[in-house]
């Protein structure tokens, strides 16, 4: 997941989240509406708008622009979502996710071509962002590198979800930045994999095609709230809570994880590619 930097030039915002939830039940008593009478005329449930209250779950801008038109609140959500949003370090459609994932009991994450934000190095993570943004300030990059870092602290605390990774064989052969970046990069991984809270798995070659050949998906399950799917391409993302979509993530990611090796086999593959790269420096 690369994640675009994100748009330049947003106002610092003045306000945050919990002021939205905290404004958005105030606005829905005032106009006289219960959590479900709300949720039927925005078209999700009343239990969604108790999350949305309480902020378990960030609106996206679509949810605020219908806060707006059915509560008469002229723009207020959707400029407060606006505001919150180019806050965010992350590029739009990735901010969501960065304020989910500490907020999940567990990720469970598939990756065909490069390793996942949360497992990056700084080596490598820029090695990406300069591959993706060739023109971008030397200064641009390394904010875009210190965002990915800040964020892989997540997996420092003790209370963070607990995180099953599945890569494709080919993460580990391509090499990103140098056969050093990546024989470093792969020793992280397996120093990560020690924590107990940290499972990696590898579809091999030799299982050939697979539920999630087509791309990147990041499933997020909450103690108090339905899962989310999180669905990734070059430049966009979308996190999807349609129950029946998320289901069909979750098989899929059910469907790759049989065709992966056990834990144990996996990390003895990454220990050896790690050691194929160090040969080659």
């Amino acid at each position: 997941m690369t994640s675009e930097p994100a748009s330049k030039g947003g106002a610092q915002a003045k306000i945050g989240w919990r002021f939205f939830g905290s404004e958005l039940k105030r606005q829905r008593e005032r106009a006289g509406l219960t959590q479900e009478q709300l949720g039927e005329r925005v078209f999700c449930s009343g239990s969604y708008i108790g999350q949305f209250e309480k902020m378990i779950r960030k609106p996206q801008m679509e949810h605020a622009l219908r806060f707006d038109a059915e509560l008469n609140t002229d723009g207020l959500f959707a400029h407060m979502c606006e505001e919150l949003i180019d806050e965010s370090p992350y590029a739009h459609y990735f901010a969501d996710v960065a304020a989910l994932q500490p907020l999940a009991r567990a990720i469970t994450a598939f990756s065909p071509l490069l390793v996942p934000g949360l497992l990056q190095t700084a080596d490598y993570a820029r090695a990406i962002f300069e591959a993706v943004w060739p023109f971008a300030a030397p200064a641009e990059i390394e904010t875009m590198v210190q965002s990915r870092m800040d964020r892989t602290h997540l997996l420092d605390d003790t209370t963070a979800p607990m995180l099953w990774i599945i890569l494709d064989e080919p993460v580990l052969r391509r090499p990103v930045g140098s056969s050093r970046v990546m024989a470093t990069q792969l020793e992280h991984m397996l120093e990560v994999a020690e924590r107990s809270r940290v499972l990696i798995q590898v579809v091999p070659y030799s299982s050939g095609a697979h539920a999630l050949m087509e791309g990147n998906v990041s499933i997020m399950t909450f103690g108090e709230a339905p899962p989310l799917a999180y669905v990734e391409s070059p430049h966009s993302g979308q996190v999807h809570d349609d129950p029946a979509l998320v289901a069909r993530c979750m098989a899929s990611y059910e469907l790759a994880r049989a065709a992966a090796l056990p834990p144990k086999a996996s990390l003895a593959l990454i220990k050896s590619a790690a050691k194929e790269h160090a040969h080659e420096q």
